[in-house]
């Protein structure tokens, strides 16, 4: 999936805000929660740009990086994760592609079906994002 906007390593980092609401939104990560995004992270998000970070690396490892110092932090503050995350989409609005939106939504419910299905707090969640990246 190539995409022609600009991304950043800004944009990455809030996406791993994102998927980290969504794994602590239940106020428990699980591993395989963890598992499955460094999975996506490399199956998927690896081929968006060719952006690096500043050690080399590709800076869609920018979401793992965010996410793992959240948990470390024990940051289970869902709900300003994701406030953050709309804030900044809502500010750079052009960087959501409709295929970096689907990319978005795959992710978000790969991460909440990892462990024992989706609770009601992630499918609120869930259903709160895909209503927010539907708008323009």
């Amino acid at each position: 999936m190539k995409n022609k906007k600009k991304l950043t390593q800004n944009f990455y980092q809030n996406l791993g805000k994102l998927f980290y609401a969504i794994a602590a939104t239940d106020k428990h990560v699980a591993p395989l929660e963890i598992e499955t995004l460094k999975e996506i992270i490399k199956s998927e998000w690896l081929e968006i740009d060719p952006l690096e970070d500043a050690f080399g690396s590709d800076a869609a490892y920018q979401m793992e990086f965010i996410f793992d110092m959240l948990h470390r932090e024990n940051n289970l503050d869902a709900e300003k994760c994701y406030s953050d995350f709309i804030s900044y989409k809502n500010a750079q609005n052009h960087l959501f592609t409709k295929p970096i939106k689907q990319l978005i939504i795959k992710t978000a419910n790969a991460i909440a079906s990892s462990f024992a299905g989706k609770n009601k707090s992630e499918l609120i969640l869930l259903a709160r994002l895909d209503i927010e990246l539907k708008k323009s």
